[in-house]
């Protein structure tokens, strides 16, 4: 099948067309939000993947949504991202890094005691997870324009570090209801200034971003994760939904030569077939970018090289296949049973689940 042969992204040879999702796992069990030697292993023992993203990373304290989860703000953190990027480089693997803002999806106990920061003051009304368990979300602080500006700096700060780290591109999170996604949605934005109101107005701060990124990196080295049909998480699917992801990726196609495109299509559980959403969002993005487009969710190796054979994607994403099966690639393509992850070791901060597995 051809999604196991390599693929050239932006100058980046990758060993195939299978990428590792990004998955929170929270093993940075350490006050300076650090990565921990456990993490490097873990990447290692998957560099066959032809991409690895990283789990999602702070840009600085306000970001913070989980606990034990690292960060890439100061030098310190950028260092302890080091040994990770170079065991996987070691074992001829390429990895991006996720860089990341949770916005009004944290608590004021993971914030040292300070609200949130959102577009707009509106609540969630999720849970979060905070030490001692989980917690309802409260009101957070509309951002002043002094504080849009700092956060889209500090982006641009976080991956310039994460390429002095060793990584060989970041993505951007801007789906699945966090800061950057409740820019989006009129829901959770309800400004009235250049980052509010109309469609336009509210990608701005997306495009920002990126224009601030490419002063500190490559462009090219840039990928955006996003997820267009989300209707959970704190944001709603609205009737501007669709024609806002066709403006942001017709928009990214004339101006900006990213890595790629990363779409997830996360839907209610109890359907059946969920790759069928994600196929769908692929066929409709792939009239208005020419660039490299990544899917996931329920993907399958037949479902992948059937979406591949007709265009509609070039990277296919596993997520949860990977957390008990280092070398899914292997299994994947030779048809070896997986191993099934215990959900009870996703988050606790060891090596159990994490790197003992099989």
């Amino acid at each position: 099948m051809k999604i196991f042969d390599k693929y050239n992204l932006k100058n980046i040879e990758l060993a195939n067309r299978i990428a590792m999702a990004p998955m929170t796992r929270s093993r940075a069990v350490n006050p300076e939000g650090k990565a921990e030697d456990i993490m490097a292993t873990y990447y290692g023992q998957r560099a066959s993947a032809g991409l690895l993203i990283t789990e999602g990373v702070f840009i600085n304290e306000m970001a913070v949504g989980y606990i034990n989860v690292p960060r890439i703000q100061t030098q310190e953190q950028t260092d302890s991202w080091k040994p990770v990027a170079n065991e996987v480089h070691t074992k001829d693997g390429k990895i991006f890094m996720q860089i990341w803002h949770v916005g009004a999806s944290s608590h004021p106990s993971i914030l040292g005691g300070k609200l949130p920061l959102s577009p707009s003051g509106v609540n969630p009304n999720i849970k979060v997870y905070a030490d001692g368990g989980f917690v309802d979300t409260v009101a957070p602080k509309e951002m002043s324009l002094e504080e849009i500006y700092s956060t889209i700096k500090d982006f641009g700060i976080g991956a310039k570090n994460a390429i002095d780290a060793g990584m060989d591109g970041v993505e951007i999170h801007a789906a699945n209801g966090y800061l950057v996604n409740q820019f989006f949605q009129k829901n959770t934005n309800t400004r009235i200034d250049e980052y509010g109101g109309n469609i336009e107005n509210r990608s701005r701060f997306l495009f920002d971003i990126l224009d601030e990124i490419q002063k500190h990196i490559p462009i090219e080295k840039v990928g955006v994760r996003f997820s267009p049909i989300v209707d959970g998480f704190g944001v709603k699917y609205d009737d501007e939904t669709d024609d806002l992801y066709r403006y942001i990726t017709q928009k990214i196609n004339k101006q900006y030569n990213v890595a790629y495109l990363h779409y997830n299509g996360i839907v209610d559980p109890s359907i059946k077939t969920p790759h069928e959403k994600v196929i769908n969002i692929a066929k409709c993005m792939r009239e208005d970018y020419n660039g490299t487009i990544i899917i996931n969710t329920g993907l399958t190796k037949e479902v992948a090289s059937e979406i591949l054979d007709k265009g509609y994607a070039d990277i296919f994403a596993f997520g949860v296949p990977f957390i008990a099966n280092p070398t899914f690639v292997e299994k994947l393509e030779k048809d070896i049973p997986l191993t099934q992850p215990n959900p009870d070791y996703f988050y606790t901060g060891g090596a159990e689940g994490y790197i003992t597995y099989e």
